[in-house]
C-alpha cells in the first residue's frame, strides 16, 4: 500500500460515518486513480466548507448564511417549530419535503447517564424564540429512543406555561428508531400521524 499519505488519507476517510478501513481504502484508491477529477475538486470543496459553514444562530441548521435559508425564507410557517436532535434530522425531514415550517436543532438529548442535561443543549434558545410569541405549535420530532421520550417530556412540560400546541411524531417512527436512517415515506406518515405530547 502506499505512503504515509496514503495511509493518513485511509485513516481520515475510515472515521467518516458508514466507512470502514475496507470501505476508506476503496475510496481512497478511487481518489486517487483520478486526483484531477476527483481529489483535487472534493479537497476545494472541504476548504470552502469549512471556511464558510457554520451554525445558524437561530435554529441550529448548518448554512454559509445566518440566518440559514430555511429561517430567511419567508415562504416558510413562522408559527410551526419542529425541534430535531440533529441537523442530520433537519436535513431528513427537509428531504423528505413534510415540514414547511422552521426548525430548531437540539444538538442531542437529556441523557441523566450519560452526563447530559438541559445546559448542554441548544434548549434556552428555543424557550426564548416560543416566549417571544408568534409560534403557535412546536412540534417534537426526536427519535423513538429513552433520551428521545425523556427530552421531549422536559421540554413538554417547560413549554406548558406558553399558549403554544406541543405535538411529537406519531407513527412511523420504530422504537429505538433515528430520523436520519428513515425513509421519506415513513418520515412523512410520522409527521403527519403527530399528537399531544402529552398523550
Amino acid at each position: 500500500m502506499g505512503g504515509p499519505e496514503v495511509t493518513r488519507l485511509i485513516a481520515l476517510l475510515a472515521k467518516l460515518p458508514g466507512l470502514g478501513p475496507r470501505s476508506a481504502r476503496r475510496a481512497a484508491l478511487k481518489l486517487l486513480q483520478a486526483p484531477e477529477s476527483r481529489m483535487l475538486p472534493l479537497a476545494v470543496a472541504l476548504a470552502d466548507a469549512a471556511r464558510s459553514v457554520r451554525s445558524c444562530t437561530e435554529c441550529g441548521n448548518l448554512d454559509s448564511a445566518d440566518p440559514c435559508a430555511i429561517c430567511a425564507d419567508p415562504r416558510r410557517d413562522q408559527t410551526i417549530i419542529c425541534v430535531v436532535e440533529g441537523v442530520g434530522d433537519l436535513w431528513a425531514l427537509e428531504r423528505a419535503h413534510v415540514h414547511q415550517g422552521r426548525y430548531h436543532v437540539l444538538g442531542g438529548t437529556l441523557s441523566p447517564l450519560g452526563g447530559v442535561g438541559p445546559d448542554d443543549l441548544n434548549l434556552t434558545p428555543l424557550l426564548a424564540r416560543v416566549s417571544a410569541g408568534g409560534i403557535v405549535e412546536v412540534i417534537l420530532a426526536l427519535g423513538a429512543t429513552v433520551e428521545g421520550a425523556t427530552t421531549m417530556h422536559w421540554l413538554a412540560d417547560r413549554l406548558k406555561p406558553h399558549a403554544v400546541t406541543v405535538t411529537r411524531v406519531g407513527q412511523g417512527m420504530p422504537i429505538g428508531g433515528a430520523l436520519d436512517v428513515l425513509d421519506d415515506g415513513t418520515l412523512a406518515a410520522a409527521l403527519r400521524a403527530r399528537r399531544p405530547a402529552g398523550a
